[in-house]
């Protein structure tokens, strides 16, 4: 029951934060288009998905395993997001007191923390190795696109680099760091997991 609870919760909270952020977009005249660029919130959003259907599958009975490499998948990708905040942002912007003001508290920091504690302690399960390339695919995924939105797209559909990927030209070197880092995250958290799933 508190595993359901929990992950009801998560995703009401994510739910909340982005609404909250489209609102305040809104507010300020810009596109709500913008909101979605972010890895943050797709990888939140995922996450919200994915606790929702671990809530509906643990009421049902017990997690399924597919809706367990899903809750893994999620989980791996707002990991990403929290450790890039602690790790990368706020070391280059210089205090992490911006990163984690009103929505980006819990995009950032609570709801990535609820959904690693859900997933180890509810909704894991023994995996094969392989499973951790599903783990890491959100982060390969958003990269690419990243990638050509900001150095490929036409002119007039081109992102700023907001997340200076390719700042000194060294796009090469960002990609390989991200991949290395979800691929890490990704076999953290299989071992992790399978604790409760044996």
């Amino acid at each position: 029951m508190a595993g359901i609870i929990l992950n009801i919760a998560n995703a009401l909270m994510i739910t909340t934060s982005v609404i909250y952020a489209c609102r305040k977009v809104k507010k300020n005249n810009g596109k709500l288009g913008e909101v979605f660029r972010y890895f943050t919130v797709l990888s939140n959003v995922f996450c919200a998905l994915a606790s929702a259907a671990a809530a509906v599958s643990a009421a049902a009975g017990e997690i399924s395993f597919s809706v367990s490499v899903i809750k893994y998948t999620a989980t791996c990708a707002v990991t990403v997001t929290m450790l890039t905040v602690f790790v990368f942002l706020a070391p280059t912007v210089g205090s992490l007191g911006p990163l984690i003001q009103e929505q980006d508290l819990y995009l950032h920091l609570i709801c990535p923390s609820v959904a690693v504690a859900t997933y180890l302690l509810f909704d894991g399960a023994a995996m094969p190795f392989s499973f951790t390339l599903i783990g890491t695919s959100p982060v390969l995924l958003y990269g690419l696109f990243y990638l050509y939105k900001i150095m490929y797209a036409p002119e007039e559909k081109r992102w700023e680099d907001f997340y200076t990927f390719n700042r000194g030209g060294k796009w090469p070197i960002s990609f390989a760091a991200m991949l290395l880092g979800g691929f890490l995250i990704s076999i953290v958290l299989r071992a992790a997991g399978m604790l409760r799933g044996t």
